[in-house]
């Protein structure tokens, strides 16, 4: 039984001391998490598929080097470094850049930005496309834009292999843009969605609203996306604020400015020019806040308008590869009770394996099976003799004398 207790005890401390390092491991509250910029070989390879390039890949070290014109987009969506490369192959060209950021987050909202509507959908990684011989796509948290100077059968599988190579973010930063999870897919024109986190790339993919108007400096994220509706095409602009009260406040001050009309200032961009004013409309669900335009009829606008519905214990989109903090946390706990299961398991059998041994040694032996009725003791009797045992000894003992 020592034995037994000995081995639970140890299994309980193993794991306590495994949850102790589980919840000393993440970082405190807080804390912002640094990803460091990978180098240029681990996001684009000196050959593949017969494309050979001359020189090694060409490290992008910030924003400006990699986009002049779109530097800003690109650090609002958290550009973290890239890679540039020129290959040949039987007297043809490929250009290739790749774009890292922070998250998969950043990427699909630069994915976003750089592709047009309209652009085909290509099946090369988590999201692609084409116009004429540029292809862009992105995978976990890159983004690659690339250029062939004549685009061929093979050249989508070509990019397929070099999508196979792309390092996939692991946890929450792998997940999608949550604010994505709300927008209906009904008439969706899937092609034509938009990820914003700032005024340039929300301006840049040619965002409804004024971008001072939004309130990115708040921290809002915002998505617009394309439906293609019976009685016209609508777009429709949803806006995350960090809390509802503040979602709160903005909803009047945009739906003033919609009520505006020519005399609003800023002046109205092109797209709410071009759309139907008894079809403008918003409303606010919870942290959002949401815009319909466009030249759908007004009940239908209402409609859409309408089918956005904020909810609290909505489900993220699932993350492209790797484990999440969920899933860590349970294979953490599995594991601790494995090992609980295995030490008390291990403290039975010993148990049982010491203990009946040595009954069965015993029984062998002709005793009984327990060791608590055995007289293989020495005993010492100091007990008081009685006074017959002393007149009842033999002659030449010396009897006590009475008294007196």
């Amino acid at each position: 039984m020592r034995w037994m207790a000995a081995l639970a005890g140890t299994a309980v401390v193993a794991a306590s001391v495994t949850m102790a390092v589980a919840q000393a491991a993440p970082p405190a509250k807080g804390a912002v998490a640094v990803t460091l910029p990978l180098s240029p070989k681990s996001l684009l390879p000196e050959a593949f598929s017969g494309w050979v390039s001359d020189e090694a890949p060409k490290a992008l070290a910030d924003a400006a080097q990699a986009d002049p014109a779109n530097a800003a987009a690109l650090e609002e969506y958290s550009f973290t470094g890239g890679a540039s490369a020129a290959y040949k192959r039987d007297g043809q060209t490929l250009t290739l850049r790749a774009l890292h950021f922070q998250d998969s987050s950043g990427a699909y909202g630069a994915y976003s930005f750089y592709r047009q509507n309209g652009w085909p959908k290509e099946d090369i990684g988590a999201g692609a496309t084409s116009n004429h011989n540029r292809v862009l796509f992105w995978k976990g948290s890159t983004v690659i834009d690339a250029t062939f100077s004549h685009i061929e059968p093979m050249s989508a599988g070509e990019l397929r292999e070099l999508a196979a190579r792309l390092p996939v973010p692991a946890g929450t930063r792998a997940l999608m843009p949550p604010l994505l999870a709300n927008l209906p897919q009904t008439r969706l024109d899937g092609q034509t969605t938009h990820y914003a986190e700032g005024p340039a790339g929300y301006t840049g993919a040619g965002g409804v609203l004024p971008a001072e108007l939004v309130g990115f400096d708040r921290g809002a994220e915002a998505v617009t996306a394309n439906y293609s509706l019976s009685s016209g095409p609508a777009t429709l602009t949803i806006i995350d604020y960090p809390t509802p009260q503040m979602a709160e406040a903005m909803e009047p001050r945009i739906r003033a400015y919609i009520q505006a009309g020519s005399q609003a200032q800023p002046a109205w961009p092109q797209p709410l020019k071009d759309s139907d004013l008894a079809s403008l409309e918003v409303r606010r669900s919870g942290p959002l806040v949401i815009l319909v335009s466009g030249d759908a009829i007004p009940d239908e606008s209402h409609k859409l308008l309408e089918s956005v519905h904020y909810s609290a214990d909505f489900t993220n989109l699932p993350a492209v590869g790797g484990d999440t903090e969920v899933s860590k946390t349970g294979k953490l706990l599995m594991g601790i009770a494995a090992l609980v299961i295995i030490g008390g398991s291990a403290a039975l059998l010993l148990g049982f394996f010491l203990g009946g041994g040595r009954a069965l040694y015993r029984i062998a032996r002709g005793k009984p099976a327990s060791s608590l009725f055995d007289e293989e003791f020495i005993r010492i009797d100091l007990r008081e003799r009685p006074v017959e045992l002393a007149e009842s000894q033999p002659d030449g003992i010396d009897k006590p004398h009475p008294k007196g």
